[in-house]
């Protein structure tokens, strides 16, 4: 008769912890930013939806806000803001502001005209135009919330998996040494996604995966940290039991 302790037994995984074994990772394309733009689009189209007074101020404001929004969004778009650079915009933005206040002391008379100039300026959109935005918005986002489902990354205990293709194509690398680097290189687009780059570097392979614009970067590497260190204690742990000791 054996008198060694019984084996204990190992509980399946549940489908929660199946879940907990992976971290997907989905690049994403910049369009992704323009969503303030889109909620401003139809909280204007819903307000220009009631009745107005000729000549109110309610579309006006509407429309500036539409094209304020639309600017800021497409200057994200268009230029890389890392921290030294929004640092230096914000001095810009003050030394304009202080600019503009010594001109009003020394030069009185150069706001009213300005703002006599500014106030002729009175764009309007009605609530058609702003529905036609926003649904043409939403079919480019559902677009990309479809195409992102053929081009994504899938990081396990042991592999990187990178799903890609209408056929699912599929490429393996190894995992347990992968090295992770991530990047914030735009100060605003992680405040609008927590976006940024994720850099990795799976053992044996000489070029290094640069994924752009992965969402809630952060979260993301926390995932695969805590991932990869649990498989790491994993094998610590039966290391010693397979030695019969």
């Amino acid at each position: 008769m054996s008198t060694g302790a019984p084996a204990a037994a190992v509980p399946p995984r549940s489908p929660s912890n199946a879940h907990e074994d992976r971290v997907i990772l989905v690049p994403l394309p910049k369009i992704v930013f323009l969503w303030p733009t889109l909620v401003v689009a139809i909280l204007a189209g819903i307000y220009m939806s009631f009745k107005h007074e000729p000549g109110a101020e309610g579309p006006v404001i509407a429309a500036v806000a539409f094209l304020s929004m639309l600017a800021l969004n497409l200057i994200v778009l268009s230029f890389d803001f890392p921290r030294t650079t929004s640092l230096t915009v914000f001095f810009i933005i003050v030394a304009v502001f202080l600019g503009g206040a010594l001109m009003v002391v020394y030069y009185p008379t150069v706001l009213p005209w300005l703002s006599t100039q500014l106030l002729k300026i009175r764009p309007v959109a009605n609530a058609t135009f702003y529905f036609v935005f926003s649904t043409m918005m939403a079919l480019i986002y559902l677009g990309v919330a479809i195409t992102v489902r053929f081009d994504y990354w899938e990081v396990r205990g042991n592999e990187l998996l990178h799903h890609h293709g209408f056929l699912s194509d599929l490429e393996r690398f190894p995992a347990p040494a992968l090295k992770i680097d991530k990047e914030i290189k735009d100060v605003f687009e992680y405040i609008l996604l927590g976006s940024g780059r994720l850099i990795l570097h799976p053992s044996n392979e000489p070029r290094a995966i640069v994924l752009e614009n992965i969402a809630w970067i952060t979260r993301k590497e926390k995932a695969i940290t805590n991932l990869l260190g649990t498989l790491q204690v994993r094998f610590r742990k039966q290391g010693p039991a397979d030695d019969g000791t």
